[in-house]
C-alpha cells in the first residue's frame, strides 16, 4: 500500500510538473518573439528565407484540466494512510477536532486537506529513573525522597509502560505531547514522595521493602489509568542510603545476624536433642515389636513343629519298615552272594583239578613220547655205531666243546694209551640203552 502511495503521489507530481510547464513554454516563445520583433527585422527571418511565424497564443485550458486530472491520484494519495505494525493512529479533523476512535495497523482512508492522522506508539516503554553517584555524571532523572526520620534516600526505579489503544483520542486533545515523556516521571516522582514518609529508612530497605514497592506501583498505575497509559509493571532495582546510617544499619544488621545465628544455633541443638529422644524411642518400640515379633514366631515355628510332626511320625515309620525291608533284602543279597562264591569256588577247584589231571596225562605222553623217540634214536645210534665204531669219537666232540681236539687212531692201536677209553665210550651207549629200556613202565600194565 505503501508502494502504490508513492506511485499515486509520483503520478499526480509529474501531472502537475507538464501542466505547469505547458504555459511556461508558450510564455517563454512568445518573449522570445517579442524580443527579436523589437530589436529588428533581420531576425524574423529563418535560415531558409522564409519569415518566422508568430508564434500561437498561451495555451491555458489543456494545462489547466491536466492540473485538475493531477489533483486526482494526489489526493487520493493523501487520503491512504498506513499505520505501521506496533503503532496506533487518531483522525485529527480540521473542522471537528479530534475524533473518536483508533486507527490500528493497516491501511486507512480520511478526508484529504481535511483530517490528517497523528500516530503513537502502542509498544512497552521504560522510564528508569536512577542513584547519582559521587564523582560520575548523574542521571537524566534522579529520584531522591525522605523517610520517616527525615532522611534523604536515593531510589533506583524503573517504571515498564504502555499507551492504552482505546484512550489514544484523549490522549491526544487532553495531554502535553509526547504525553508519556511528559507525563510518567513527575507522576512516578511524586508517587514515590508520597509514599516514602510513611516508612521508616529500615523498612524501606529491608523488612517492607516489597510492601512500598507494591504500594507505589498501585499509586501509580492508578494515577496514569486515567491519563490513557497503562502500567505493566514497577520495579525498585537498588536504595541508596544515608552514609552514617548505612554504618548504623550495618553494625545493627551484624548484631541481628549475630542473635539471629545463635537463635538458629539453639533451634538447631534443640531440635537435635527432640531427634534424639524421638529416636531412643523409636529404638526402643522397634526393640519390643522385635521382642513381640519373635515370640509369636516361635510360637508359630512350635505350631508348625506339632503340625509337622503328625505327618511326619507316619513318614518315619514308613522310613524304619522300609530300612528293615532294605536290610534284610541286602542279607539276602549276602547270603545269595556268598553261596554263589561258594558255588564258583567249589566249581573252580574242580576245574582246577580236572586241569592239572589234563596236564599231568599231557605230560606223561609227552613223556612217553620222547622216551619212545630217544630209544628209538639210540636204537638207530647202536645199530649205527655197530658198524661205524669210529663215529664214538665225532658224539664225543660233538658233545665236548670245540676246544678239544680230536684225534683219530687206529682201533687196534695197541700202544696208544687212550685205547681202552675209547673203548669204554664205546660201551656206554650200550649201558645207557640198557638202563632205559628197563626203567620205562610196561604201557599195558598201566592201562
Amino acid at each position: 500500500m505503501i508502494a502504490l502511495k508513492m506511485l499515486l503521489m509520483v503520478a499526480g507530481v509529474l501531472m502537475m510538473a507538464a501542466a505547469v510547464a505547458i504555459p511556461l513554454y508558450g510564455l517563454w516563445m512568445r518573449i522570445r518573439y517579442e524580443m527579436k520583433k523589437k530589436a529588428g527585422g533581420d531576425g524574423l527571418f529563418l535560415e531558409t528565407g522564409a519569415a518566422e511565424p508568430e508564434p500561437l497564443p498561451i495555451a491555458w485550458r489543456g494545462p489547466v484540466a491536466l492540473a485538475m486530472v493531477a489533483c486526482l491520484p494526489l489526493l487520493i494519495a493523501t487520503s491512504m494512510v498506513v499505520v505501521p505494525s506496533g503503532m496506533g493512529g487518531v483522525r485529527i479533523s480540521q473542522i471537528n477536532g479530534t475524533e473518536p476512535g483508533t486507527l490500528y495497523p493497516g491501511l486507512h482512508f480520511v478526508t484529504p486537506l481535511v483530517e490528517s492522522v497523528q500516530l503513537f506508539d502502542l509498544r512497552d516503554h521504560l522510564f528508569t529513573a536512577g542513584i547519582v553517584d559521587a564523582g560520575k555524571p548523574g542521571l537524566k532523572n534522579e529520584m531522591t525522597v525522605q523517610s520517616r526520620e527525615g532522611l534523604n534516600i536515593g531510589l533506583a526505579v524503573t517504571v515498564r509502560y504502555r499507551l492504552d489503544p482505546n484512550k489514544l483520542a484523549s490522549v491526544q486533545a487532553r495531554l502535553p505531547q509526547p504525553a508519556d515523556k511528559e507525563l510518567v516521571p513527575p507522576v512516578v516522582a511524586s508517587a514515590w514522595r508520597e509514599l516514602a514518609p510513611s516508612y521508616t529508612v529500615r523498612e524501606i530497605f529491608s523488612s517492607r521493602r516489597e510492601e512500598v514497592r507494591n504500594a507505589a506501583s498501585g499509586i501509580i498505575t492508578k494515577k496514569l489509568a486515567n491519563d490513557g497509559i497503562v502500567v505493566e509493571e514497577v520495579m525498585l532495582s537498588d536504595i541508596q542510603l544515608p552514609e552514617q546510617y548505612a554504618k548504623g544499619l550495618e553494625g545493627l544488621l551484624l548484631k541481628e545476624q549475630q542473635d539471629d545465628q545463635m537463635a538458629v544455633d539453639t533451634d538447631i541443638q534443640q531440635k537435635q536433642v527432640r531427634i534424639a529422644e524421638l529416636q531412643a524411642e523409636a529404638e526402643a518400640k522397634q526393640k519390643e515389636k522385635q521382642a513381640e515379633g519373635d515370640a509369636q514366631s516361635k510360637v508359630i515355628e512350635a505350631k508348625g513343629e506339632s503340625d509337622a510332626m503328625q505327618y511326619t511320625l507316619p513318614l518315619k515309620q514308613k522310613q524304619i519298615e522300609q530300612s528293615k525291608l532294605e536290610a534284610e533284602a541286602r542279607k539276602e543279597a549276602t547270603i545269595q552272594n556268598a553261596q554263589a562264591d561258594a558255588e564258583a569256588k567249589v566249581i573252580d577247584s574242580k576245574a582246577e583239578l580236572q586241569r592239572r589231571n589234563l596236564l599231568a596225562d599231557a605230560e606223561a605222553s609227552r613223556i612217553k613220547l620222547i622216551a619212545a623217540a630217544n630209544a628209538e634214536r639210540m636204537t638207530s645210534e647202536a645199530a649205527l655205531l655197530n658198524k661205524s665204531p669210529l663215529l664214538i669219537n665225532k658224539i664225543v666232540a660233538e658233545r665236548l666243546s670245540d676246544k678239544i681236539q680230536v684225534v683219530m687212531v687206529p682201533s687196534d692201536g695197541k700202544f696208544f694209551f687212550a685205547n681202552d677209553v675209547f673203548k669204554n665210550m664205546a660201551s656206554a651207549p650200550m649201558v645207557k640203552q640198557e638202563m632205559d629200556s628197563e626203567s620205562e613202565p610196561d604201557p599195558k600194565s598201566e592201562h
